[in-house]
């Protein structure tokens, strides 16, 4: 199989003022999916103009024909698996059927204290996240849902017609460690990694393909575990948070090079970020769609 581009649009732009013309650009350029971050405000942006995930998607839905759409990631820090659900299967029935859920643990940005709580520790939010992800499931594929557990419940929940796609829209679960990696096998149709982020400030790419390589070998033994085989699974890398940063967009060759050395470690999916000036994600736009038109040609 063919290496896939994706891209992950912010949505820090109004929609009549670029947000459209972005999703609308990214569907022509032949991209696989284009995903938004499910945050209510994040990291530089937080001062500046922040659209929410879903209805943003639900607006791209409208005015893109092929593009598949979704979420980098959702996660529990502001997300309740019963409201969610019923927002999924709306969003999956309007797009008709283009839409997959990234998810994850979440972290201790913004979000996991601007409804008023504190931060939860890394054991809450895998605790959390392993009640999340199996609900969830629950409510996508059952017509009526009861539950109770220590952090979630749901009392005749009702998800009629369910999703377009059967048995439920596709989870890309993002993971690394083990309880998040067991969740990834048993329930994913695809796992998302950022790559080691002890590696982003001193490591090298050669120390990154290495991590990454290990993520990717306690996938499999995570997926064999269960009677899995990972080779079936997706394997998505977003781009821009590994050693290389922003490097591989900088011409045609070094994307090449680049995607092709992740290849090599079994992923599927390369996301790359829609350029921003004046940020981390800025890039030339011309070079961008450069990459984004003629890479998949030498990468197949």
């Amino acid at each position: 199989m063919s290496l896939r581009l994706s891209t992950v649009i912010l949505p820090h732009v109004r929609w009549h003022e670029g947000g459209r013309s972005a999703w609308q650009r990214a569907d022509e350029l032949g991209f696989h999916t284009a995903f938004t971050y499910d945050h209510l405000s994040w990291r530089t942006f937080r001062d500046g103009p922040w659209f929410g995930a879903l209805p943003t998607l639900t607006a791209a839905a409208a005015v893109t024909e092929r593009l598949r759409l979704g979420t980098l990631v959702t996660s529990p820090n502001f997300r309740h698996p019963v409201t969610l659900a019923k927002e999924l299967i709306s969003l999956d029935d309007i797009s008709g059927g283009r839409l997959t859920l990234g998810i994850g643990a979440g972290g201790t940005g913004f979000d996991a204290t601007a409804l008023g709580q504190e931060p939860w520790t890394p054991r809450e939010r895998a605790d959390r996240f392993a009640e999340f992800v199996p609900l969830l499931d629950r409510l996508l594929t059952e017509e009526s849902v009861s539950y109770e557990g220590d952090f979630y419940s749901a009392h005749e929940a009702r998800n009629i017609p369910g999703c377009v796609q059967r048995p439920r829209l596709p989870f890309a679960v993002a993971a690394t460690g083990p309880r998040g990696l067991a969740l990834a096998a048993r329930y994913g149709q695809a796992w998302v990694t950022t790559g080691d982020p002890r590696l982003y400030e001193t490591g090298t790419p050669e120390q990154s393909v290495r991590a990454l390589r290990g993520q990717a070998e306690r996938l499999a033994d995570a997926c064999a575990g269960i009677g899995r085989d990972a080779a079936g699974m997706d394997k998505v890398l977003l781009t821009g948070f590994t050693p290389d940063r922003d490097r591989p967009l900088h011409s045609l060759d070094a994307f090449v090079d680049f995607a092709g050395r992740h290849a090599e470690l079994g992923f599927t999916d390369l996301v790359v970020h829609w350029p921003v000036p004046d940020s981390v994600f800025a890039a030339d736009e011309k070079v961008f769609e450069q990459i984004i038109t003629e890479a998949p040609a030498q990468l197949a």
